[in-house]
């Protein structure tokens, strides 16, 4: 089973690095679907998000398309939350639930995520703009810490509706925004892990992504990023029915 799911984490990974993305939301389906340990879940996820999404992040500062003064508040409000959401104590059935429903709302937004972000010249009030930043960056990364996701795939449409920025600023901050997430999440998932891990599965999976993740953020420049947003919204949609399927009857 180790190099079935192997080649579903290469493919997942390569998709959502040509848009980005790290792909968490997916591989926590695909985890689910398969049964594998709840306990092991979120890490995996986490885990694999960070690989994916470090050279990314890399090549955005290298290019200069993080606007850290801008992006800070976002992100430092996210970081302590994404810990809290982590180590708040939920049963597995609300887990899975929560999980659906965060994926049906994530694949809606991605569907109707307008084309491209704003303009750099776009005037904007500081203030209510830093506020909102704020708030939203710490609901997401709550969510995200509790979900084990990066929180990217929520952050990303949130931006854009907003025109917050340039599309490839957007897409930069995004990235960076998963990976610190993910990292805070990380930390707090490892209060709660098993005492046994299978370390030869997380290791094969972390490799898969990798792989997937340097094709992926390579050939992203000939791809149409809309479209392939499109065909991930249809994806996550099918995984979060799925999830909401399986589990809702259990609450009852």
């Amino acid at each position: 089973m180790y190099w079935e799911i192997c080649l579903f984490f290469l493919g997942i990974a390569f998709v959502y690095s040509s848009v980005g993305f790290g792909g968490g939301s997916s591989y926590l389906a695909l985890l689910a679907v398969y049964g594998l340990p709840y306990q092991e879940l979120r890490l995996i996820a986490l885990l694999c998000n960070v690989i994916v999404v470090t050279g990314g992040v890399w090549v955005y500062v290298q290019a200069k398309q993080l606007d850290w003064r801008k992006t800070m508040p976002l992100v430092l409000t996210s970081v302590p939350m994404a810990y809290l959401g982590a180590i708040v104590k939920i049963s597995q059935t609300t887990f899975f639930v929560l999980l659906g429903v965060s994926l049906m709302i994530a694949a809606l937004l991605l569907w109707f995520e307008k084309k491209g972000g704003g303009t750099s010249d776009r005037v904007h009030s500081q203030e209510k703009s830093t506020l909102r930043d704020i708030s939203f960056g710490g609901t997401i990364g709550f969510l995200s810490g509790m979900v084990g996701i990066g929180g990217g795939i929520f952050l990303s449409p949130f931006l854009n509706l907003t025109r917050w920025d340039t599309a490839k600023k957007i897409a930069a901050t995004a990235s960076l925004f998963i990976l610190v997430n993910s990292l805070a999440g990380i930390v707090g998932q490892l209060s709660k892990l098993p005492a046994q891990v299978d370390s030869v599965r997380l290791g094969l999976l972390c490799l898969a992504v990798l792989i997937g993740g340097q094709l992926g953020a390579r050939v992203s420049i000939t791809w149409n990023p809309r479209l392939i947003k499109r065909i991930t919204a249809i994806l996550v949609f099918i995984a979060g029915s799925n999830v909401l399927l399986k589990h809702v009857p259990d609450m009852f």
